[in-house]
């Protein structure tokens, strides 16, 4: 089934949309308080689609996601009873605090730089990060430097890959997406305990 290759169609149609960024500033925003898909999603497509504008997207994306981790830090800092911890254990997501508040007091502030740069789920360690009262400026600082080594790397690849990686992307494109979810599958099954 070729799923994934229509989806990826749909997508690099999305980028070239003359609100492209305006939707990238939002799902970065969005992305590091709640919002579960990944600005990479977004911004991969679009620096691929116009290669001119990709470190404007780059920043674009680095500015509002940083922009929602200082919202979601003031969340976890001033509503985190009346607000942020009842959504939490509605959502089943108490374990994921419990684990940040561990990663916090083990790696202190590299936390933050982790799980910015890498794939782990940013807007935890942004809540959680208010909700412990960490420094403020340098909980902004370590998430520019984070965020932007990112995005600016995804940007930085599509650039340089261009249109031969957009290529050879679509051709298997299929192939790793259902690789990635049989992953997911396998990763959840070995993971559940």
């Amino acid at each position: 089934m070729k799923i994934f290759s229509r989806l990826y169609q749909l997508v690099m149609k999305w980028a070239m949309h003359r609100h492209a960024p305006m939707y990238l500033s939002i799902n970065s925003f969005a992305e590091s308080i709640f919002w579960p898909v990944p600005v990479d999603v977004m911004l991969a497509p679009m620096a691929l689609s116009k290669p001119n504008r990709a470190w404007h997207y780059a920043a674009l994306a680095t500015f509002f996601s940083v922009l929602g981790a200082g919202f979601g830090y003031l969340l976890g800092y001033a509503l985190w009873e009346p607000i942020v911890e009842p959504f939490i254990t509605t959502m089943g997501y108490e374990d994921k605090i419990v684990v940040a508040e561990e990663w916090f007091a083990t790696w202190g502030i590299w936390v933050v730089f982790i799980a910015s740069f890498t794939p782990v789920p940013y807007k935890v360690f942004t809540v959680t990060a208010g909700m412990l009262s960490m420094a403020f400026l340098p909980f902004i600082l370590v998430s520019i430097v984070g965020r932007g080594l990112r995005f600016f790397l995804v940007a930085g690849l599509m650039v340089w890959g261009g249109v031969r990686m957009e290529a050879k992307l679509f051709r298997y494109i299929d192939i790793l997406g259902w690789l990635t979810i049989v992953a997911a599958v396998i990763a959840y099954l070995l993971l559940r305990n």
